[in-house]
């Protein structure tokens, strides 16, 4: 009965979306990354799988609204971690400042719904920094923001090659 079940649902079909989501989307974050920062590929490779699965939704039309939340969120919060990083090393202090600079910008720019994933953004660039010294502040945020856009793309394409019925649960 619990089989019948999940394959009703649909359990299925995301249990293999979210697999193939987390393949393709660590491959090309990997390999994308590893062209202009080898140290740092397999973070890259993490980054995107993590944006993917965030993305990826029950619908067509939630994983498109999650994926314009995920790339406008992640953009912001690169920017803003780019800049501190431009010109402060790395810090607690500074990353939990730079985190609430981060959430106050969202906030002016009136999409506070961006401001978790922002946070978060702001949060793995500075880690990353943190890690890697010599990696330019301005390359590692690029990296982190494209890598988030490949994760959303992976997941858009997914759900567009394996469209479910437009109802959420």
């Amino acid at each position: 009965m619990a089989v019948k079940t999940l394959l009703q649902k649909g359990g299925i079909i995301m249990a293999i979306q979210n697999a193939v989501v987390c393949l393709v989307a660590y491959t090309c974050g990997a390999c994308s990354t590893g062209v202009f920062h080898g140290e740092s590929a397999s973070m890259g490779g993490m980054w995107s799988v993590i944006s993917g699965l965030v993305v990826l939704q029950a619908t067509t039309r939630d994983t498109w609204k999650s994926a314009g939340l995920r790339v406008l969120g992640t953009l912001i919060g690169a920017v803003v971690s780019g800049l501190y990083l431009s010109f402060l090393p790395f810090r607690t202090v500074g990353m939990a400042l730079s985190i609430g600079v981060t959430i106050v910008l969202c906030q002016l720019l009136k999409v506070p719904s961006h401001g978790r994933l922002a946070a978060i953004t702001v949060a793995v660039i500075m880690v990353i920094s943190h890690l890697n010294p010599s990696l330019n502040p301005i390359m590692n945020a690029a990296l982190r923001f494209g890598e988030s856009c490949i994760g959303a793309a992976v997941a858009v394409a997914v759900v567009l090659l394996t469209p479910q019925p437009e109802t959420s649960s």
